[in-house]
């Protein structure tokens, strides 16, 4: 939490040298319409989380087996670590540096941009340098997200959104599905080794790439939007 606290300092100066604004300009400040973002996009991302990883193993004919020493200290400290990540990757991409983009060149503009360099940054962070087709599949998927998720800060002028949606997607990708750099985590395959093919896999890859986006534009243009921060 040492690093957010660093970049939450960081943004704080960035904001007030060039726009003269504070953290609030990130819509920090709860209220509840930022509460109810937070809950639909915690929810609406662990639900197409749930309906990817059952599908999955449904195509393949496996089953999930319960982690029988992963307990309740086990849960929260990878919930924590998630948490952190999650908040670095907010603040870097869709932070003070949004913010300010969307202010100096458009909404459209910041957000690709913002896409653009998440889909890059997934190249290091999942050290996939050097493969093709991991690097192609990567990109596409977390460069989509990656707008999903600056699209969402900029339609409600708040972090609350994005962080939320991120959240709920690696919460349940990587600590209860265990697909992820934690490793074995709260459930696993009982079968790992079975793994879908040819137009199946690119179907559930499509899937998974596809649907959130699609449901969270779908909210942003039912609810009272803002097309740009103050």
């Amino acid at each position: 939490m040492v690093g957010v606290l660093v970049q939450l300092a960081i943004s704080w100066l960035l904001l007030w040298l060039l726009e003269r604004k504070d953290l609030r300009a990130l819509g920090v400040v709860p209220d509840k319409s930022r509460l109810n973002n937070l809950v639909f996009g915690f929810i609406a991302a662990a639900v197409c989380n749930i309906a990817y990883n059952v599908t999955l193993t449904t195509l393949t004919e496996n089953h999930w087996t319960r982690v029988s020493h992963f307990g309740i200290t086990n849960f929260f400290s990878s919930f924590f670590w998630v948490l952190n990540s999650v908040l670095f990757e907010e603040l870097i991409f869709r932070g003070a540096l949004l913010y300010i983009l969307i202010r100096k060149i458009g909404v459209v503009k910041a957000c690709l941009i913002s896409a653009t360099a998440f889909g890059f940054y997934h190249w290091f962070s999942y050290g996939i340098i050097g493969d093709p087709k991991a690097m192609f599949f990567v990109y596409v998927m977390t460069a989509i997200w990656g707008f999903m998720f600056a699209w969402a800060f900029a339609k409600t002028q708040s972090l609350y959104l994005p962080v939320a949606l991120h959240l709920g997607w690696n919460l349940l990708h990587i600590v209860v599905f265990s697909d992820g750099p934690l490793g074995i985590q709260m459930f696993i395959n009982a079968n790992d080794g079975t793994r879908l093919d040819g137009i199946p896999s690119l179907l559930m890859w499509l899937f998974q790439v596809v649907t959130l986006p699609v449901i969270v534009y779908v909210y942003l243009k039912r609810r009272r939007t803002v097309t740009s921060p103050e």
